[in-house]
């Protein structure tokens, strides 16, 4: 079953290890075959990595992304060790995601581990001083 992808006027999307962007107008892509595919938006950089569950993020995507997925695999364990040890609020988005690789839903995984990423901005924000209280 083919991919659709709708493409916005200077959108660009990764398929495989190519960088492919629409040049003008709107444009429906379909991509047959398993080739990885992610949106250029929906690419973390290792810079922009700084919580635990944006490299969990990590860690999914290089799944998604690479042949050899088992070192990704191995970070991708030890850093939801790490955070349910943390803050074990996170478990049931730990296992979405982790139920998700384990069937080869990549993409489904990468959704989820956004969700993760919400979550853990909620609890920074809940535990940040308001202005109102200084």
């Amino acid at each position: 079953m083919p991919l659709h992808i709708e493409l916005e006027p200077g959108e660009r999307v990764f398929i495989g290890e190519s960088l492919v962007e629409n040049a003008q107008e709107r444009f429906l892509l379909h991509v047959i075959g398993n080739t990885p595919v992610l949106r250029e938006k929906d690419v973390l950089n290792i810079e922009a990595a700084n919580t635990t569950s944006k490299l969990i993020y990590i860690a999914v995507q290089l799944m998604h992304f690479s042949k050899s997925v088992e070192q990704a695999r191995e970070n991708y364990l030890v850093l939801v060790k790490d955070l349910i040890e943390a803050c074990p609020s996170t478990t049931p988005y730990i296992a979405r995601i982790s139920a998700h690789i384990f069937l080869g839903n990549i993409c489904d995984a990468l959704k989820e581990a956004r969700l993760l990423i919400e979550y853990e901005d909620q609890l920074a924000s809940m535990a940040l001083p308001s202005d109102s209280m200084t």
